[in-house]
C-alpha cells in the first residue's frame, strides 16, 4: 500500500516536470537544427562569424549553467531556477523572432539565452531531488524515462520547424519556440512546488573530499569525447552519405529517424535495467557499443551496412545519455545541480572539439571523421574504465554510490 502511494504522489510531481521536458524540449528541437541555416540566411554571417556565434554560444551556455548549478545546490532556489531559465528562453526566442544584427543577436545568446540552457540540467536535478527523497531505488528509471521524454520532443520538433519554414519564416519558428518556454514557465509555477537544498547550512561548509573531483575528470572528460563522437559523427554523416557511399540527404533522415525510434524504448528498457544491474556495468556495455558502431562505420561500404549498425548505435546512446546523469549524480549526491551541469555541458563542449575535426575531415574525406570518432570512443572506454579502477586503488575507504537499488559494483 505504501509502495502504491508513493508511486501515485511521484506520479503527481513528475507528470509536469515531464510537461517541462517536452515544452522545453520541442522549443529546442524548433531552432537547434536550423541554426546555421538562420544564421547564413535571415542574418547573412559569413563562415568565420558563424563559427564564432556556434563557439560563444557553446561557451557561454557552460559557463552560465556552471554558476547556476552551484547556485542551485546552496540555496533552496531550484524551482525558482527552472521558472526563471524557462522566462529567459521565451525572451530569448521572442527577441531573436525579431533581430537580425549579428552582434546584438551573439548578445542575446552569450547571456540570455546562455540563461535558458540552465532548464535542462536543472529539471534533472530536480528530479533526482524528489526521487532520493521519495522512491530513491527508481531514481535511475525515473531520471531515463524523463529523458526519453526529451528525446521524443525531438522527433517532432524539427519537422515542425520544416513546416513553419514552408508555410512562414523564422519569425514563426522562433514565435513557437517562445510561446513554449512560456508554457513550460506557466506549468512550472502552477504545478511544481519547492525542493529544499540538497544540504544543510552547516554541511555546505565542508566541501567534498578532495580526492572526489579526481574520480570525476576522468569521467566527464570520457563523457564529452563520447559527446564529440556524436555531434561529429551527426554532421558528417550527410556528406559522408553523399561523397563516399552515393548515398543522399534522404538516406541520412532515414538513419537519424531510425536511430532516434530506437533510442526511445532503449532508454526506458535500460531504465528499468538500472534497478538490477549497476549503473557504471550498463554504461561502459554502451561505451563499447560506440567503438563497435564507428568501427562499422569506418569500414563501411554500402548504406545498407549503416541501418544495420543503427542498432548499436541507439544502445551507445540510451545507456550513456540515458543514464550517464544519474551516474554522475551519484558520484556527487549532495550537489544534484553542479553534477547534472557537469554531465549536461559534456554536449557544448563536444560542440567545440567537433569543429576544428569537421574542418579536418572537409580537407581529408569524410570517412577520416568516423576514423577520429572511434579513436575518441577508444579512449572515452578507457576512462571510463580506469575512473573505477583508480577510485577503488587510491580510496579504499569510500564505496562510491551507484545506484540506491542495489549496492555499488565490486
Amino acid at each position: 500500500m505504501r509502495n502504491v502511494k508513493v508511486s501515485f504522489r511521484l506520479s503527481r510531481r513528475l507528470l509536469p516536470l515531464g510537461m517541462v521536458f517536452l515544452t522545453s524540449g520541442i522549443a529546442t528541437a524548433v531552432v537547434g537544427p536550423f541554426l546555421g541555416l538562420f544564421l547564413s540566411t535571415e542574418v547573412h554571417a559569413g563562415p568565420v562569424q558563424t563559427a564564432t556565434f556556434l563557439v560563444v554560444a557553446s561557451l557561454s551556455g557552460v559557463a552560465v549553467s556552471s554558476a547556476i548549478g552551484r547556485a542551485s545546490d546552496r540555496f533552496p532556489i531550484r524551482r525558482a531556477l527552472l521558472i526563471a531559465a524557462a522566462l529567459a528562453g521565451f525572451a530569448a526566442s521572442g527577441l531573436t523572432a525579431f533581430i537580425r544584427d549579428y552582434w546584438i543577436l551573439l548578445a542575446v545568446t552569450a547571456t540570455v539565452t546562455a540563461a535558458s540552457g540552465a532548464l535542462y540540467p536543472q529539471s534533472f536535478a530536480y528530479a533526482r531531488q524528489v526521487l532520493q527523497r521519495d522512491d530513491p531505488g527508481r531514481t535511475a528509471l525515473g531520471i531515463s524515462t524523463l529523458r526519453t521524454v526529451f528525446s521524443i520532443a525531438w522527433v517532432g520538433g524539427p519537422s515542425m520547424a520544416a513546416l513553419l519554414l514552408d508555410t512562414g519564416d523564422f519569425r514563426h519558428v522562433y514565435g513557437a519556440a517562445a510561446l513554449l518556454y512560456l508554457l513550460a514557465a506557466l506549468i512550472a509555477v502552477r504545478f511544481l512546488p519547492g525542493v529544499e537544498a540538497p544540504s544543510a547550512p552547516r554541511e555546505r561548509k565542508a566541501e567534498p573530499p578532495a580526492r572526489a573531483p579526481r574520480v570525476l575528470w576522468p569521467i566527464l572528460c570520457g563523457f564529452a569525447l563520447l559527446q564529440t563522437t556524436m555531434v561529429l559523427g551527426g554532421q558528417v554523416m550527410p556528406l559522408f552519405l553523399s561523397t563516399e557511399l552515393n548515398g543522399s540527404v534522404r538516406d541520412a533522415g532515414l538513419l537519424f529517424g531510425l536511430c532516434a525510434a530506437l533510442e526511445i524504448p532503449l532508454m526506458l528498457g535500460f531504465g528499468v535495467l538500472s534497478t538490477r544491474v549497476p549503473l557504471r556495468r550498463i554504461i561502459l556495455g554502451g561505451t563499447a557499443c560506440a567503438v563497435a558502431y564507428q568501427l562499422v562505420v569506418v569500414t563501411s561500404s554500402s548504406v545498407g551496412t549503416l541501418v544495420a549498425a543503427q542498432i548499436p548505435n541507439a544502445l551507445f546512446i540510451a545507456a550513456t545519455s540515458g543514464l550517464g546523469i544519474t551516474y554522475v549524480q551519484d558520484l556527487m549526491p549532495e550537489q544534484p545541480g553542479r553534477a547534472t551541469t557537469l554531465f549536461t555541458n559534456s554536449f557544448p563542449i563536444g560542440q567545440v572539439l567537433a569543429a576544428p575535426l569537421f574542418g579536418l575531415s572537409q580537407q581529408y574525406g569524410f570517412r577520416l571523421a568516423f576514423g577520429i570518432n572511434l579513436a575518441l570512443s577508444a579512449i572515452g572506454l578507457v576512462l571510463l574504465f580506469l575512473a573505477r579502477s583508480h577510485r577503488r586503488t587510491t580510496e579504499p575507504s569510500v564505496r562510491p554510490v551507484t545506484d540506491a537499488a542495489h549496492p555499488a559494483e565490486g
